[in-house]
């Protein structure tokens, strides 16, 4: 049995309280981020030093540096915060759950998050691959020059990307555990999981060239076949 119902004001409160919990994260990961943001700049400029060695970004304003490490430091609080926003998103939920559906809240927020950040570290691991597939096509006639804030906003882009595509699972286990879908109609659609994995990657991914595509069409439909296994397994349970 689930508890006893409250009102929608009382869903207004809980919803503030979960957003200003959820906010106040995303600022002390902003602020650490801030004070650590050229280890940050570093990491995200890596991948275009491995595509394109030996060149430097520069940017063209005076306040453009600025403007990009505050983009770059909130772009890391939010990562660095993903845990405390997940769980607090899940919290919310909670009073529509029964008691032993609460039981699944610290699980759940740890697949999400285990998931999130897979899929940065997936993202990150394809970006110099991406910009190397895609700047090669200049070839010796066309010399390429970027922007700062035209990479940075790219690559940020990129990686969240991932991140957010590799939560697809979860959503699928949800699905399941409310009798929308069975392990066996997943089973039988595989072929239909698999176009319809292959026209989200290529919708999500920024860069839209085949290979960045291929490298997250693949470890989704690896993520397809485990949410299979997982409601077949650990829901019948």
């Amino acid at each position: 049995m689930t508890d006893a119902p409250v009102s929608f004001l009382d869903h207004l409160d809980e919803m503030r309280s979960r957003v200003i919990k959820s906010l106040v994260a995303i600022g002390i990961g902003t602020l650490f981020a801030f004070f650590i943001n050229d280890q940050i700049l570093n990491v995200l400029v890596f991948p275009y030093e491995v595509a394109l060695p030996g060149t430097d970004l520069a940017y063209f304003r005076p306040t453009e540096a600025f403007s990009l490490v505050m983009r770059i430091s909130l772009f890391a609080g939010v990562i660095l915060a993903s845990p405390v926003i997940l769980y607090q998103s899940w919290r919310f939920l909670a009073p529509a759950l029964t008691s032993r559906e609460k039981k699944w809240a610290f699980p759940m927020t740890a697949i999400f998050v285990a998931l999130f950040l897979g899929g940065v570290v997936v993202g990150y691991y394809a970006l110099s691959r991406g910009l190397g597939f895609l700047l090669g096509f200049g070839g010796d006639s066309l010399e390429p020059v970027i922007g700062a804030e035209f990479y940075l906003s790219f690559a940020m882009r990129f990686i969240l990307a991932f991140g957010i595509a590799f939560e697809f699972p979860v959503f699928i286990f949800g699905a399941a555990a409310f009798g929308a879908v069975t392990s066996l109609q997943l089973r039988h659609t595989r072929r239909w999981a698999v176009l319809i994995i292959v026209i989200f990657a290529a919708v999500i991914t920024p860069s839209g060239d085949p290979l960045t595509l291929l490298l997250l069409a693949v470890p989704m439909y690896v993520l397809y076949e485990i949410s299979i296994l997982a409601i077949r397994f650990i829901l019948k349970k």
